[in-house]
């Protein structure tokens, strides 16, 4: 379980309504920056024309090759041909999004659009694809970027925000064409010319990815028909390609590596931001960064699903749940819960309520099979632990009273189905229709999560007392194969005699 990822030499021309100092939108760069004004801090010196002539003098020449493709290029354009067959005669506009603002005028670490990263490959922000339609058929590839004028514009030091020295290179507009394999680039000044001319006496018939850019959303009139263009793109990315299978496979191996060196470190460990940092420290090491923000839960905070404060102290003989995943350089994560004991054994009540989520777990993953309702691994796992709430006398109405549609008792403990899919994004795919998702089959290729929980809160009257505090979380990664399942996962390991053997042979390694 785990949650939910806009400046230029001018990229984008901002209007006055977009000058706000707060941004261009919920979380977006100030739309000053977005436009490239270079805009000095408020600690900066003047410059004085000469330091600025001066700057502009004698560099080396830029160097004239092309970069090489990047790596499974071929790959990418196919995913744009197959976009292109759900939209004939259309112009389709995908934007990555931009930088946002963490606080006055610094910024969250760049992630691109997963949609976009999804049909080109690149990570820079600002960028927007544009496929537009062909008279003979087909589309052509336009990917619209940010210029580079290398020395020749005293930008590259006095822009903060995309200056190069502030910041790092960019490849720019010939560059990005042979590095990303489009058919065309041209620089993001060209952009709102570009969509100003799908609007007027006659509109051109276009969809826009929206959410991503509030100046692209704001140039072109919004549709109903571009709801699905984020449709589909979800649901192309419902199945995995092998390339994608070989990055998730990558990722969860770091992840396990992480998990690892979070066991190596609980004996002497004093906090759950301790977890947190040794994790996120293995997740930025091999890869862009954590998929989302690691739930490092100790003791009671177990109880709280989306616990990410990670402030609370690692007590002996209390459970620490760990929900982390690694995001890889090419953006796809691993999401991963295991549920450990930080002296190293269960206790008897904690390994009663584990091997019960366990159980429920096993079930839910058998029915991981193509043709399978994607919900069926979620009913299944419920049969399990209301059953199990049942016998231990949590629940005091019987299992198939408690799951029955009208009741659904056994909720106050387990509050989440067991279900998602995973991919670029931790919840992955989440425009795809709710009948090709939630109320679809499985097929060969979807990549999902199966994760049960109980979570017992400290105030529950309805709780024996010894179970109180206890919250436990088992969650795998499972790729739908065509014959059945593969648990991507398996390695790290689950069962409560597994868990504390490789507690303690990693502790034992350590000295």
């Amino acid at each position: 379980m785990s949650h939910t990822p806009e400046t230029s030499a001018a990229p984008l021309q901002a209007d006055p309504a977009d000058s706000a100092p707060t941004g261009s939108g919920p979380g977006e760069a100030p739309a000053a920056a977005v436009a490239g004004a270079a805009k000095p801090a408020s600690h900066d010196s003047t410059l004085p024309e000469a330091l600025i002539a001066f700057m502009l003098d004698r560099w080396a020449p830029a160097a004239r090759e092309l970069p090489q493709p990047i790596a499974h290029a071929e790959v990418f354009a196919a995913r744009r041909r197959a976009l292109s067959k759900l939209f004939p005669a259309e112009t389709l506009i995908i934007p990555t999004g931009h930088e946002k603002v963490r606080s006055n005028d610094t910024h969250y670490r760049f992630r691109p659009g997963s949609d976009f990263f999804y049909l080109t490959g690149n990570l820079e922000p600002d960028c927007v694809l544009v496929m537009q339609p062909q008279e003979g058929g087909g589309h052509r590839d336009i990917l619209f970027v940010e210029p580079n004028p290398g020395r020749s514009d005293k930008t590259f030091f006095t822009d903060r925000v995309k200056g190069e020295l502030w910041v790092g290179p960019r490849l720019g507009v010939e560059q990005s064409r042979a590095r990303f394999g489009v058919d065309e680039c041209r620089g993001l000044p060209e952009l709102d010319a570009y969509l100003s001319g799908l609007v007027g006496a006659v509109t051109r018939p276009h969809r826009v990815l929206r959410g991503l850019s509030r100046r692209v959303d704001k140039l072109l009139p919004q549709h109903d028909r571009d709801k699905q263009l984020g449709e589909a793109l979800s649901e192309m990315r419902l199945l995995k390609d092998a390339l994608e299978v070989e990055e998730l496979e990558a990722v969860v191996a770091s992840t396990k590596r992480g998990f690892e060196d979070v066991v190596r470190a609980l004996p002497g460990g004093r906090s759950e931001r301790e977890v947190e940092g040794i994790f996120n420290l293995r997740a930025r090491v091999e890869g862009n960064d954590v998929g989302y923000g690691t739930i490092a839960a100790s003791g009671h905070h177990a109880c709280i699903l989306h616990w990410t404060r990670n402030d609370g102290v690692l007590e002996p003989g209390k459970l620490l749940l760990l929900d982390a995943g690694v995001e890889g350089h090419a953006l796809y994560t691993a999401d991963i819960t295991r549920t450990l004991p930080i002296s190293g054994k269960f206790s008897p009540e904690q390994r009663e309520i584990y091997e019960l989520v366990l159980a429920a777990q096993e079930a839910a993953i058998a029915e991981v099979k193509p043709g399978n309702d994607f919900m069926e691994p979620n009913r299944a796992a419920m049969r399990v632990l209301a059953r199990g709430l049942e016998r231990l006398g949590i629940l005091t109405v019987s299992a198939e009273e408690a799951l029955k549609e009208d009741k659904q008792f056994y909720r106050r403990y387990s509050l989440h189905n067991v279900s998602h899919m995973l991919g670029l994004d931790v919840h992955d795919c989440a425009q795809a229709r709710q009948q090709v998702y939630k109320y679809g089959k499985l097929k060969a290729g979807m990549v999902l999560t199966v994760e049960p929980g109980l979570y017992f809160q400290l105030d529950d009257e309805t709780v024996p007392p010894r179970y109180r505090g206890i919250g436990v979380r088992i969650e795998d990664d499972i790729l739908v194969t065509e014959t059945g399942h593969r648990n991507l996962s398996i390695d790290i390991p689950r069962t409560v005699s597994d868990v504390e053997a490789w507690m303690a042979g990693l502790w034992a390694a350590r000295t």
